[in-house]
């Protein structure tokens, strides 16, 4: 059952307001999104590759990140994600899932209908920009994934990586001081 929980998409609010400013309209229109909250456990799967996705998944608490299956059953990790992050949201436009999503600790996630969200992005073309502008840092930070896989010693790899969880973190809130989480091993 779908329910409109205001205070539960603050995390996507703070994220987007991180790079650019949201009108007191936008963030109305956000706050009134449907959601349906659920907390999941330490790595369970959120989607998977070859499902067919009809909602984007939010991240309000906790760690997830993306990822493949090997054929040899090992996993390749493409990006971590956290509170304010909608690691599915090109879902809305590609909505075969070409890939995993799952949790790396318990996380509550906030699942909006991709219905809603093409409602949204119609009437506040602001906020599909905003979304949009979104998806392109993500796919920045992607490509530099790809750097540090295949060129990058272990060490400047590992660096990168550091920098980028501090900063994720930082701009949301939920980092400073030089300090963050860390969940992973």
């Amino acid at each position: 059952m779908a329910s409109k929980i205001p205070h539960a998409l603050c995390p996507l609010i703070r994220k987007l307001e991180s790079v650019t400013r949201l009108s007191d309209e936008e963030r109305h229109a956000i706050e009134a999104l449907p959601v349906r909250v659920r907390t999941l456990s330490a790595r369970q799967d959120i989607a998977r590759e070859g499902d067919l996705a009809t909602q984007c998944c939010l991240i309000l608490e906790g760690w997830a990140y993306r990822y493949k299956l090997l054929s040899e059953g090992r996993r390749q990790i493409f990006s971590f994600h956290i509170a304010g992050d909608i690691p599915d949201l090109q879902s809305l436009h590609i909505p075969l899932m070409d890939h995993n999503l799952g949790t790396m600790t318990q996380a509550t996630v906030a699942f909006i209908p991709h219905e809603s969200m093409h409602d949204l992005t119609a009437r506040f073309p602001s906020i599909a920009a905003k979304l949009w502008r979104d998806t392109l840092i993500d796919a920045a930070i992607f490509r530099e994934w790809l750097i540090a896989m295949g060129r990058r010693p272990a060490f400047e790899h590992l660096a990168h990586l550091f920098c980028e969880l501090y900063l994720k973190q930082e701009a949301v809130g939920l980092a400073g001081d030089h300090r963050c989480s860390l969940p992973i091993t």
